[in-house]
């Protein structure tokens, strides 16, 4: 029987290469297979999900804007989802003033008047390994992609509430971009969710933790 294969998206000016580092170990330890596609604009994501093969339904998910990209996918391709993985959710419905948003409006702000080093300046560590390099690759669709990012619909709680697919949740309990009450709040409204939490100091592999919840969820 061949591997199933799972479907993540990255999140907002993140990058493929990202996903791959978080999640190709713990889906290899459940006898899946991670396909990890490189998109740069909100439709490109979308459009990952819609080339998908459709002979069977497909277990899909993502990272912040990626996990609400795939579950507004889901809502909409009910017969398509067999499962869902996400890590981060930032927000429900429309983003007004989350702060991934503000964060999202802020950065591109920076990028446009004083430049790319400049709004790198302030991040550590990995944080600014992963970013040097993901928004470098974006070149010169970073700034809309942020913009695009920032003004995002995601899945309603409503519109959660009928997704039926086994769910892992991924949140950090102390993230200030992404509030572990949306994560705990997504996990009550999808009927079939398990969530699991991390902290900053656990990042970015703890985030792998989803795929693990997601397990339990079947």
């Amino acid at each position: 029987m061949p591997a199933e294969t799972v479907l993540l998206l990255p999140g907002t000016a993140s990058d493929e290469v990202f996903v791959r580092s978080v999640f190709t170990e713990p889906l290899s330890q459940v006898g899946a297979v991670l396909n990890a596609p490189r998109v740069r604009t909100l439709g490109e994501r979308l459009t990952a999900l819609e080339n998908a093969p459709a002979g069977h339904p497909i277990v899909v998910g993502g990272v912040s804007l990626g996990a609400h990209v795939a579950a507004r996918w889901a809502v909409a391709n009910p017969d398509r989802c067999a499962g869902l993985i996400l890590a981060l959710p930032a927000w429900s419905g429309a983003p007004d003033e989350a702060p991934a948003a503000l964060a999202a409006k802020a950065s591109a702000e920076i990028v446009r008047t004083q430049g790319l080093t400049t709004a790198l300046a302030g991040t550590t560590g990995w944080l600014h390994d992963e970013l040097n390099r993901a928004w470098r690759g974006y070149g010169e669709q970073l700034v809309p992609h942020l913009e695009e990012a920032a003004e995002s619909l995601a899945p309603t709680l409503d519109e959660l509430r009928s997704l039926d697919v086994p769910t892992g949740i991924v949140g950090c309990t102390d993230d200030p971009v992404h509030p572990i009450a949306v994560a705990r709040a997504w996990a009550e409204a999808i009927p079939r969710a398990v969530l699991v939490t991390t902290t900053l100091n656990a990042y970015p592999h703890a985030l792998g933790r989803a795929v693990q919840a997601w397990q339990r969820a079947r």
